[in-house]
């Protein structure tokens, strides 16, 4: 029997067979741990990490490590980063985690702030 993690991976592994970024629409990776959440904007075809963002950047002001509010925070500021660097369209990637919470969160921040996907 699979635990937790074990099946978040696979789950990840079966989304990840199906989306892959490329340098004119690259992927929105979203990690989630107990107490920070990550987002990564990803060029797979040239394996390079374009944009990032976390609760644990220098730039990232609130005392919240992974809530819902943290979440918001960090999607906006991916999406902001992102649009600096001229990318507006994403393929979003859960990461395995069910869309909802803190994914859901970042998510919509990061439409919000102006990416598509």
């Amino acid at each position: 029997m699979l635990n937790k993690v074990q099946s978040r991976k696979r789950r990840h592994l079966r989304v990840r067979n199906k989306i892959s970024g490329t340098p004119e629409r690259p992927r929105l990776a979203v990690y989630r741990s107990e107490k920070n959440i990550y987002a990564q904007v990803i060029d797979d075809v040239n394996g390079t990490t374009l944009v990032s963002a976390s609760t644990l950047d220098k730039d990232f002001s609130a005392k919240a490590g992974s809530n819902k509010e943290a979440a918001k925070l960090v999607g906006g500021i991916v999406a902001k980063k992102a649009l600096d660097k001229g990318i507006k369209q994403v393929v979003f990637d859960r990461g395995g985690y069910i869309y909802h919470g803190r994914i859901k969160e970042l998510a919509e921040a990061a439409r919000e702030a102006g990416l598509e996907f």
